[in-house]
């Protein structure tokens, strides 16, 4: 069964984008810190660097991605909470949000 998407209200379009550039941006620097207190060391490594191995990049990876889902809810949740609270309107379908 498939459903339309639909859009969400016009007043939450200028404030979903502030909001997601903000979350990814405090995601980065919460997993910056993270990382830091994991393995005592300021970079990550990146998938493609040839001297760390796969447990390493594959713990960077799944530790950023986890911080970047529940920082990205958080801001989310509280951006569509605050729209509610001064329109009066949920900024998503009856079922959810973003798909």
């Amino acid at each position: 069964m498939s459903r339309k998407k639909q859009k969400l209200p016009l007043v939450y379009q200028p404030v979903g984008f502030v909001l997601s550039w903000t979350g990814g941006a405090l995601a980065g620097l919460a997993f910056r810190r993270a990382w830091t207190a994991l393995r005592h060391e300021e970079d990550a490594p990146d998938a493609l660097d040839r001297d760390r191995g796969w447990g390493e990049i594959l713990l960077a990876a799944a530790v950023q991605g986890a911080l970047f889902a529940v920082v990205r809810s958080a801001v989310d949740r509280t951006g569509a909470k605050a729209i509610e609270r001064s329109t009066g309107v949920w900024p998503a379908t009856a079922r959810g949000g973003r798909d």
